[in-house]
């Protein structure tokens, strides 16, 4: 059976970092870490980043058992609990160093909000890392975080604003959308590209900065590694490339080699769009998604500089990404997995 974390990974070699070192070269201690939203798509592609940095980690799930191929990786260990009990996350943070939260959600279910995934999940992280003497938290955000219409960056916004007074070592993480291999943005958009012979598109002109998954990786490893020179502080996470949607679908049906139409429609037929598609199953677009558009996705202080990051730009990486997933990914996961093996050999003798 593949090995389903490792597989999605496609790092740029020249953004590795040397097991357990800082930048600046000095030797950083292996940590004990524990990690909500590991299993997501920015979490699967962390953990074996983290792992060959030599932490021990423990991922906590709603169902492990969905999720056992996480922990073929050395140190990593996956639990089942309810991250929003506060006695179940203070048991588990009781010998941890450092908290990793990864949470977030694009869209409201019945069972899943915003306020409570983003704010009150937050809230109460934060409680239980005071009440244990968890002195470190690290949170991944949203770049604009706080600011437009939608419900998504108001709550991550509120969710900020906890982190800050919590009186704890934060790191704030403000990621732009996100793309690499099982993103929900290259990916969705080729497969509407590959079943509609027009693809009729909601907020056209909207700017964004895509950032490569293997970018945010080593930001956030990174950040781990050093909290002396990332802690109190915010940074933003966003590719060198600003596009708007429009050209963003452009090239991934370009990259594809399709012939499609790509229809930019006015605010008033994308926001029924939104709407209706917000009733399908998987609700594939929302009001919400609309609400987001209205603010533009790009940064202003290159958080990925400030970390000796070199972004990877977007088209390139197209190719890749839309054709690529066979033997390169099975490549990319035997190095990861060697990576992570070696790091964990190195550290026991």
């Amino acid at each position: 059976m593949p090995l389903r974390p490792p597989k999605l990974i496609l790092r740029a070699a020249r953004n590795r970092a040397s097991p357990a070192h800082s930048r600046r070269g000095t030797q950083m201690p292996a940590l004990r870490l524990l990690v909500l939203g590991g299993t997501g798509f920015v979490g699967s592609h962390l953990l074996p980043r983290l792992a060959a940095d030599g932490h021990a980690i423990t991922v906590l799930s709603r169902n492990r058992d969905l999720h056992r191929e996480l922990t073929v990786l050395p140190q990593v260990r996956v639990l089942s609990a309810n991250v929003y009990d506060r006695a179940a996350l203070a048991r588990h943070l009781s010998k941890a160093d450092a908290a990793l939260n990864l949470v977030g959600i694009l869209n409201e279910t019945h069972h899943q909000r915003f306020r409570r995934a983003h704010v009150e999940l937050t809230h109460t992280l934060v409680d239980a890392c005071r009440q244990m003497g968890v002195p470190r938290l690290v949170q991944m955000s949203a770049l604009k975080a706080g600011q437009g219409e939608s419900k998504y960056l108001r709550t991550r916004g509120e969710a900020e604003a906890e982190v800050k007074r919590s009186g704890l070592a934060w790191t704030l993480l403000q990621s732009a959308v996100i793309f690499g291999p099982g993103d929900g943005l290259v990916s969705r958009f080729a497969g509407l590209l590959r079943l509609l012979p027009v693809l009729p598109l909601a907020r056209p002109r909207a700017k964004m900065a895509p950032v490569y998954v293997g970018d945010v990786v080593e930001a956030i490893a990174r950040c781990v590694a050093d909290p002396r020179e990332t802690g109190g502080r915010t940074f933003e996470l966003y590719g060198p490339d600003v596009l708007t949607l429009l050209e963003i679908v452009r090239l991934i049906r370009d990259a594809m080699g399709v012939r499609r139409a790509v229809l930019p429609l006015p605010d008033a037929l994308g926001w029924l769009q939104a709407a209706v598609a917000g009733l399908l199953p998987g609700k594939p677009f929302s009001l919400d998604n609309f609400r987001s558009l209205l603010t533009d996705s790009v940064g202003s202080v290159d958080g990925l500089a400030a970390l000796g990051i070199v972004p990877q730009r977007f088209a390139p990486m197209l190719p890749a990404l839309l054709h690529g997933r066979g033997r390169q990914a099975r490549i990319e996961a035997a190095r990861a997995r060697c990576a992570a093996s070696c790091a964990a050999g190195a550290k026991d003798l």
